[in-house]
């Protein structure tokens, strides 16, 4: 017999077997290990500055530009994006994962304080 002719002549074991396919592709699934993609944190370190009484283009102009094109020569970075509001600048860099996160942060505190000198 061909496997059209007993899904035909028997609907219920022809169900059972494509449920019991599909419920061992789940659980295969499910119990898949993660290589290719690790959970990984990367570096990522923010710096917050507050400039009071200033709106957002000063704050941008005076503070976030300032302090980006500082912060943009530190070895390893990934990204580095910034936003400025009212009184407030935010910046973020993402380090390469082999830079370490405690190295990359006194590069930044010592970047920060060249700007503030």
């Amino acid at each position: 017999m061909k496997l059209s002719e007993v899904a035909i002549q028997r609907p219920v074991l022809a169900s059972m077997a494509s449920a019991a396919l599909v419920l061992f592709g789940v659980i295969g699934y499910t119990r898949l290990s993660v290589r290719e993609l690790p959970d990984i944190d990367p570096p990522i370190i923010s710096v917050s500055t507050n400039l009071p009484g200033a709106n957002a283009q000063v704050v941008e102009t005076a503070v976030t530009d300032v302090l980006e094109e500082e912060l943009s020569t530190i070895q390893g970075l990934r990204t580095l994006s910034s936003s400025s509001s009212e009184e407030n600048s935010q910046i973020t860099l993402e380090f390469n994962l082999d830079r370490p996160v405690d190295i990359a942060a006194q590069d930044v505190r010592d970047k920060v304080s060249r700007v503030r000198g």
